[in-house]
């Protein structure tokens, strides 16, 4: 199997939020989890997605497993790696961004990455270097009181360089709109510089495919699903993509089984998703401090999942408002915290996935990696899409037989998304 586009996603719910556009445009995708085993068959594909669970782990462990990833890539022909990051730039002044980007680009032999975040029909936007969401600049957001990764700075070309040892620039709007000549022109008299990455603005559709055009004839670009679509309309303007069609159209066929969904997000978005579940669905809120104290709120959890979901999906969520989860993460400390709601949900959603469940939603990015990872789950064909950036999953190789999942990044998805998902799976 030779492939064109190689992509290394930073975390599973945004691999399957690429693979969706990359499928949506032209690309028949494949989301793996990991590098797969050599005994995975694989379909024939235009890309790859390779999804890790790296945006929060130390920068050396991050840069290990990207660089892992990258060689497999290019041993199986991808011309091209995109670093798939998240359209909000988390990360801290220690990482990851900067240092996987420099460590693709090392591997790469060199030369100076497009970044940009910007995927304007999720509300990213980047303006003179300065990432909006929904309108509000960055660290205006609900960004800014991120559980992980608080972002307290919209200016990206300042983030990005307090996590690199190299020069950061910056491709603005202005030399965008003036086509692909000048922004080639703008990348070479960085690079002449010494600058090794470049923030892009971006505000536009248009301008996503004026920047994927040139990443394209670069090995390494970093960036958020937006610059997916733009490599993919790139590839395909290029006419190296077979016309062999999409992996999504046999994605949604039944799987039978029970429904359940489990959160672990504390984004403003999922809070609302689930008041409004509560009015169709039983919803189970967990609470936080006792799953910290230890197993009892699982097994509790579990018993009460067990009693009702023969009647219809059930809801478990670990997620809590902001201030609950500072009050938490200042007794117990941030990791802690972190690492006790992916295992509770993770542990909730096997057990879930033990006694039949086999239409699964996951709210939020380290969830759906904690999840996926205690399922063992090697792949996912993508599906058509529920909401912007959540695509219907498929799973490929799996020992629990095939199973349809959503994996939500928090922040995603309009507030009857729960609902929808489900209905989608059916």
């Amino acid at each position: 199997m030779a492939i064109l586009l190689g992509s290394i996603a930073d975390d599973y719910t945004g691999a399957s939020d690429l693979a969706n556009t990359l499928t949506k445009n032209g690309l028949r995708t494949v989301q793996t989890v990991g590098i797969p085993d050599p005994s995975l068959a694989l379909p024939d594909v235009d890309a790859v997605v390779v999804s890790l669970k790296i945006r929060s782990v130390p920068a050396p462990d991050a840069v290990a497993a990207a660089t892992s990833a990258e060689q497999w890539l290019r041993q199986r022909g991808a011309s091209h790696v995109f670093y798939k990051i998240c359209s909000t730039f988390d990360s801290t002044d220690g990482g990851n961004i900067g240092p996987v980007t420099e460590a693709l680009r090392d591997a790469a032999g060199g030369g100076i990455v497009l970044v940009t975040p910007a995927f304007p029909e999720t509300g990213r936007t980047v303006y003179l270097g300065h990432l909006f969401v929904g309108g509000q600049p960055l660290n205006e957001s609900p960004l800014k009181d991120h559980p992980l990764n608080p972002m307290h700075d919209a200016n990206l070309v300042r983030v990005l360089a307090r996590q690199s040892h190299g020069a950061v620039g910056l491709i603005d709007l202005n030399a965008i709109a003036a086509g692909p000549g000048a922004v080639k022109a703008r990348l070479e008299a960085l690079r002449t510089a010494g600058v090794t990455a470049a923030i892009a603005d971006a505000i536009f559709e248009r301008h996503l495919e004026t920047l994927g055009e040139i990443a394209l004839a670069t090995p390494v670009s970093t960036g958020a699903s937006g610059l997916g679509l733009g490599l993919a309309r790139a590839f395909v303007r290029s006419g190296r993509v077979s016309s062999g069609g999409s992996t999504s159209a046999d994605v949604i066929r039944p799987v039978g089984g029970l429904s359940a969904i489990v959160a672990g997000s504390c984004s403003k978005a999922t809070l609302h998703q689930l008041d409004v579940a509560e009015r169709s669905m039983p919803v189970l809120r967990l609470d936080p401090e006792k799953l910290l104290a230890g197993a009892d709120e699982i097994a509790a959890a579990i018993s009460w999942a067990g009693d009702r979901i023969a009647a219809g999906p059930v809801v478990v969520a670990a997620s809590a408002a902001p201030e609950t989860v500072s009050r938490l993460q200042s007794l117990y400390g941030r990791e802690a915290s972190g690492h006790a709601i992916e295992t509770a949900t993770s542990i909730i959603s096997a057990e879930l996935v033990a006694r039949g469940v086999r239409r699964l939603v996951v709210a939020g990015g380290e969830t759906s990696g904690a999840a996926v990872d205690k399922l063992s789950i090697p792949a996912f064909l993508i599906g058509p899409e529920i909401a912007p950036g959540v695509p219907v999953l498929r799973t490929v190789g799996n020992a629990q037989g095939d199973m349809l999942l959503a994996l939500k990044s928090g922040n995603f998805g309009g507030e009857d998304f729960f609902a929808a998902a489900l209905a989608m799976m059916h």
